[in-house]
């Protein structure tokens, strides 16, 4: 049997339905494609050439417009949490207080099931790339939790150059499975190398993760990828334009190595046979100083943008939480626009089903499998609710109305997103019935909130 490969571009959304693995097998094409995950990092709304962007994304931009673009991806406002329900398929805050921000500590207890693991047990090899950030401790890496190989760090972000992270007990991150090693070279080439690396080697069926340093701070690449921007001058603003050509070259340089995997999967005649699924793991950021170690100069200005959403990384308006996405499947999805709510959280009970993962027990997932929005089986979705906690707010999107509530009571704003996407209108003040409504939804949602720390990372430094 030919086997299929699914990329996928993760984007904010959601429904309850499912389908069957006969249905799958019927309507999706073969079973068990090969997926490449892909997930940039403080990649902003408008950074990308599919929204209008500034920034040269022709490969990304491709793939968008032939897949399905979804276009109400959800994830968390930081990288951890994100990353956390990606591989869990649960809300971040289900797992303790810890990974509600960017952590060192282990996010999952041992032997927790992942995607990574799931999709092992349901016969796939699996491969991680790029930035793991679930625990900074060789014991807490990847290849504990599902991984057959891993590469890259084990920490968040690293200077581009020197692969560091920040000067502390984590300082050294770079490894190869759970072996911290000292490598030479740009730290986006080199994940870059080792994926195509694992798609030529060929041992299907495969699952590679890729969660790319790009495009966090250190913000640096090569030159090749600056000169793309050599023509743009900001006169009398040098901090402008050096920000502009180094931020542009990171993302034009990220979007280059996609281009080398989709030519990898051409080259060994697998494209077709490949699910592709693309996101950012937050909006972007607006940050400019530079706490890693390393010899990269931080920027003296923005230049990432999450226009026209309001908001950006480590808030809870949409630009930090709704954030560039799709999937792409040669032959198997037909391209269109995707408006349906969608959290990240949705992507393990959504591949495992289509792979025909069989859970041992219940898994008590809070994602959904939601194939049959991706394929086109459900026009008109039911209503759904999205919850994205943080350590002091949280938010709860329950069809068109979005609560953010801070912990503590004291700030509540309310908006509705189908006649005010952009966040400018709160109407808590003018809907307190529907700010009740939402705010005992959110406390119902909380009751199954692990709000402790566990008892063995409590003298663990973070």
């Amino acid at each position: 049997m030919m086997r299929t490969a699914i990329v996928l571009f993760p984007i904010v959304c959601g429904l309850a339905v499912c389908c069957s693995a006969a249905d799958v097998a019927d309507d999706a094409g073969p079973s068990k494609p090969n997926i490449l995950f892909i997930v940039a990092d403080d990649l902003g709304w408008a950074d990308v050439g599919w929204h209008g962007g500034a920034f040269k994304t022709p490969h990304l931009d491709r793939l968008a417009r032939a897949g399905v673009e979804l276009d109400c991806h959800y994830v968390q406002p930081v990288c951890t949490p994100t990353r956390t329900a990606l591989m869990s398929g649960r809300w971040t805050s289900r797992w303790g207080p810890h990974v509600l921000a960017p952590s060192n500590r282990r996010a999952f207890p041992p032997g927790a099931i992942t995607l990574a693991g799931a999709l092992r047990q349901a016969g796939y090899a699996t491969h991680l790339a790029g930035k793991w950030h679930l625990g900074s401790r060789p014991e807490w890496g990847p290849n504990r939790y599902g991984f057959d190989h891993s590469y890259g760090s084990l920490a968040g972000a690293v200077d581009p150059w020197a692969h560091t992270y920040r000067e502390g007990p984590y300082l050294k991150t770079w490894h190869r499975d759970g072996t911290l090693v000292d490598e030479e070279g740009n730290a986006t080439e080199l994940v870059a190398k080792q994926v195509c690396q694992w798609v030529r080697a060929r041992r299907e069926p495969w699952f590679i993760y890729v969660p790319f340093q790009a495009v966090h701070i250190p913000i640096d690449a090569p030159e090749e990828y600056k000169r793309l921007y050599a023509q743009v001058n900001f006169p009398g603003d040098e901090g402008k334009t050096d920000a502009f050509r180094r931020y542009g070259g990171f993302v034009s340089q990220m979007d280059g190595k996609v281009g080398e995997f989709i030519a990898a999967l051409e080259e060994t005649g697998q494209h077709r046979n490949t699910l592709i699924v693309f996101t950012s793991d937050n909006g972007g950021t607006p940050a400019l100083g530079n706490a890693y170690a390393g010899h990269t100069p931080p920027l003296t200005v923005s230049v990432s943008s999450n226009l026209p959403l309001r908001g950006h990384k480590n808030q809870l308006y949409d630009g930090g939480i709704r954030v560039p996405a799709f999937v792409n499947w040669p032959g198997t999805l037909a391209p269109r626009k995707l408006a349906a709510p969608l959290h990240v959280a949705d992507w393990m009970p959504t591949l495992t089903k289509l792979v025909g993962y069989a859970p041992p027990a219940d898994m008590k997932w809070d994602g959904l499998d939601i194939w049959p929005l991706v394929a086109g089986k459900v026009e008109k979705p039911a209503i759904r609710t999205i919850y994205i906690p943080m350590h002091n707010a949280a938010a709860v999107r329950r069809g068109d109305w979005k609560l953010i509530r801070s912990n503590n009571g004291k700030k509540r704003e309310l908006f509705n997103l189908a006649v005010d996407p952009y966040e400018k209108r709160d109407l808590a003040a003018e809907k307190p019935a529907k700010v009740k409504e939402l705010e005992q939804l959110l406390a119902e949602l909380k009751k199954d909130d692990l709000t402790k720390l566990p008892a063995d990372l409590k003298n663990i430094a973070d």
